[in-house]
């Protein structure tokens, strides 16, 4: 077993650990442990939430969760040697839960606290926790269903430069001041935005730590460094090439998922649960200029749950209220996919929450089809249904 570098005590919260992980994004934040090219190690993560979900019926927590807490991140790993314009080359060996804590949970949250893709449909919070056995999981919240994983690092990425990180805080403030499109809700926001509530910066203490969380920038979004991507396929096997910033790399990892569907969209989607990650690092010289990089690539490894039926729901891009016409979105036209699906699978017993969970944490694939024949985009989701205890075709 590899050498375990960050170690998690599920009983503490991240900011009592005896290495202090963060959940801000800046490249002051001093590094954690530190590791040479070429080495094999382990990481553990507390889930996203820092242990603010339990294994129980009721969703009040889900309502009630902390979103300036999230998400918890385990790191920074300095890597030697590794300099800014250099690629760091990370080979994901294995992921899975902590052991003795073999479960997960999936969630819709408040439309007033965090909200998410189908939030003008399903506005109140709801919860499904998953039993984890093995490669295969079952929920008692959503009966019926058992499906294999394909477990990832939600979030993964590099700390950003001073010059980076000023980018990022810019054009995201820019964006909420000038306002979203037409058809974007209230709710969720356009943007989270530094907020020092809640920090935690790893061993940064005083006037530091005062100046780091009011400059912070959030982890909620992917951004040129990697980060929040919920990339499912990103899973054990994978290689990930990630441009460096700033000296040693400055390598942070969190949100472990244990399943999630493309798009993840109840927005606490995947099964999210506590874990590992043993991980292999190495450096490419001067790769971010060589490859002309801009943000992270990966090549996917050979470990995927293997499906082969599936029935598949189109959407186009016309509002699902009002039937107006929108110019080649996929984002509508997506959502119109999801909530397709949804419809139909309420029609096999399942609930309108239900369904939206489990096309949020089940490994459903969701295409982008067409985006060239105006005004239309065409999304489609593919859900496999071997998952089913009982057969959803149409007869």
């Amino acid at each position: 077993m590899p050498q375990t570098l960050f170690k998690i005590d599920l009983t503490k919260p991240m900011s009592e650990q005896e290495l202090v992980g963060h959940n801000r994004w800046h490249p002051d934040i001093p590094a954690a442990v530190s590791v040479n090219p070429g080495d094999v190690f382990r990481i553990e993560c507390k889930d996203w939430t820092d242990g603010q979900i339990k294994n129980d019926d009721d969703p009040s927590d889900i309502r009630d969760v902390k979103l300036t807490v999230v998400h918890v991140l385990s790191g920074p790993i300095h890597v030697n040697g590794a300099r800014p314009g250099d690629i760091l080359v990370v080979d994901l060996l294995d992921i899975g839960p902590l052991p003795g804590d073999e479960w997960g949970f999936t969630g819709i949250f408040d439309r007033n606290n965090g909200g998410g893709f189908l939030t003008d449909h399903f506005p109140n919070p709801a919860k499904a926790i998953w039993d984890i056995h093995g490669i295969y999981t079952r929920s008692r919240h959503i009966p019926g269903v058992r499906f294999a994983g394909i477990s990832h690092p939600g979030l993964i990425g590099c700390a950003p430069s001073h010059e980076l990180l000023a980018r990022w805080n810019q054009r995201e403030r820019a964006l909420v001041e000038r306002g979203g499109p037409p058809w974007k809700p209230a709710i969720p926001p356009l943007a989270a935005l530094p907020n020092p509530e809640n920090a935690i910066l790893g061993s940064l203490k005083g006037s530091e730590f005062d100046r780091v969380a009011a400059e912070a920038a959030r982890t909620v979004p992917p951004r040129e460094h990697g980060g929040n991507c919920d990339i499912k396929n990103l899973s054990k096997g994978s290689r990930i090439y990630f441009p460096v910033y700033v000296d040693g790399a400055k390598l942070s990892m969190g949100d472990i998922h244990f399943s999630q569907g493309d798009g993840e969209i109840s927005f606490c989607g995947a099964i999210e649960m506590a874990g590992y990650l043993d991980l292999h690092v190495d450096i490419i010289k001067g790769g971010v200029e060589k490859y002309g990089m801009i943000n992270p690539i990966f090549k996917p490894g050979p470990v995927e749950p293997h499906y082969s039926e599936y029935l598949v729901f189109e959407g186009i891009s016309v509002d699902e209220f009002t039937g107006e016409q929108y110019y080649l979105d996929a984002h509508v036209a997506y959502r119109r996919a999801c909530l397709n699906a949804i419809e139909y699978l309420k029609k096999f017993g399942f609930t309108g929450e239900q369904a939206y969970l489990l096309l949020s944490c089940a490994p459903v694939e969701g295409r982008i089809s067409g985006i060239v024949d105006i005004p239309n985009a065409c999304c489609t989701l593919a859900l496999p249904t071997e998952i089913f205890d009982k057969s959803i075709l149409p007869v």
